[in-house]
């Protein structure tokens, strides 16, 4: 039987750690606008009933893409995405359970356009309290800034 290792907050709440998941990939097959939207669509209405939130990011061909919740939803619905068809070449990129606030606590799933991204990580790195989180998604803006996904 596992445990979930549960944590206690400053008011002596309970909480359990969020798994978060970030990968990338390639996309197999040329994705258009229509077929991007019913990602987007089928994440919207699935990924509530799971406590799944998230980020994806597109462009390029490539899909980037950060996932948090329940670390059993989580880790089924990246086994889902990666044996995708639509997807190729499935990189993790990380994986960990932390005790912390959601980095995206509002968004189901959000579709952010490459050349967008920049600003959301930067408004997510102003947002975090944690020093791991601000480090992490200072790392994710250096590489962006090295190799733009739009470009």
């Amino acid at each position: 039987m596992r445990h979930t290792r549960v944590m206690q907050n400053d008011e002596g709440q309970t909480s359990q750690p969020i798994h978060n998941i970030v990968y990338c990939s390639q996309t197999a097959q040329h994705m258009d606008k229509e077929a991007l939207e019913k990602i987007i669509v089928t994440a919207k209405h699935h990924n509530p009933r799971f406590g799944i939130t998230g980020l994806l990011v597109y462009g390029s061909g490539i899909f980037f893409q950060w996932l948090e919740g329940p670390r059993d939803n989580v880790t089924s619905l990246f086994k889902i995405i990666s044996a995708d068809p639509r997807h190729s070449n499935v990189v993790l990129l990380t994986k960990e359970d932390e005790f912390r606030e959601r980095l995206f606590p509002n968004w189901d799933m959000e579709l952010v356009a490459a050349e967008d991204i920049s600003a959301v990580l930067e408004d997510a790195m102003d947002a975090a309290s944690d020093p791991k989180q601000k480090n992490t998604l200072s790392k994710m803006l250096k590489e962006l800034n090295k190799s733009p996904l739009g470009n």
